[in-house]
């Protein structure tokens, strides 16, 4: 299983398997019969909800970055912007609630200069290599989250279902709530307790995940995530957890 974070599954993959394939820019040709995902289509191209007027200069439709323009402003992930930026459903305020004004390398169109830059999106000849990752194994194209926030909650929440069951922490009160119950819910941040080069928000689950059920079952399992040998001293000469460059 391979997910990002901090982007929509949209941002990606909205036009998949269908990518423009413009000169100058590596061409994407869908295998035969590759199945459309569950994402643009003609009306949200071209009708979005987030051109709605309370989203200011920022509200657009969706639309194409080129290669020129990979590297873009993040865009908000916390707890309550995502939620603002849902609107009850309406999924109509995600420029003023979570775009950040760019521009990426190249300006055009204006609409990058405004927080609607969150509504642009990538194809296949632009993260040539994401879509031809998802030639080869299944799109989840209709999974959704059951939680908001950053990215803490939703590894956990990937593999577990919940966030709750803090068994042990350190720091960061803001990153829990209390469950009602004696426990603590994650809600926050932070990192694996016991990690050398955590921050001051630490916590250590005790829910059972997917790898207690893949265990019961005699399934061998992994999860890699970024790490980095403490012992290597970079170019610049930062070493352990102090390190600027790779």
């Amino acid at each position: 299983m391979i997910f990002g974070e901090n982007r929509s599954f949209d941002h990606y993959f909205g036009t998949y398997p269908n990518a423009l394939n413009p000169k100058g820019e590596p061409q994407f040709h869908a295998l035969p019969n590759t199945p459309t995902v569950n994402g643009f289509g003609n009306a949200l191209l071209n009708n979005n909800p987030n051109l709605n007027p309370a989203n200011g200069s920022g509200a657009a439709n969706p639309f194409r970055f080129d290669r020129s323009q990979g590297n873009t402003q993040d865009q908000d992930h916390d707890y309550l912007a995502e939620q603002l930026a849902f609107d009850g459903g309406v999924m109509d305020l995600f420029p003023t609630n979570t775009g950040s004004a760019g521009p990426p390398p190249s300006a055009p169109p204006p609409v990058v200069l405004t927080n609607g830059i969150v509504m642009g999106y990538f194809d296949g000849n632009s993260v040539t290599a994401l879509w031809n990752y998802a030639q080869h194994y299944s799109m989840s194209d209709n999974s959704y989250s059951t939680n908001f926030g950053p990215s803490t909650v939703g590894a956990i929440n990937l593999i577990s279902g919940q966030t709750n069951g803090v068994v042990a922490s350190a720091g960061g009160n803001g990153a829990y709530v209390a469950d009602g119950n004696g426990g603590l819910t994650v809600i926050g941040d932070p990192d694996p307790l016991g990690d050398v080069c955590s921050g001051s928000e630490q916590a250590q689950m005790g829910g059972k995940n997917i790898g207690d059920l893949l265990n019961a079952a005699n399934i061998t399992w992994g999860w890699f995530a970024g790490g980095f040998n403490l012992n290597i001293v970079n170019p610049d000469g930062s070493t352990n957890c102090g390190r600027q460059s790779t």
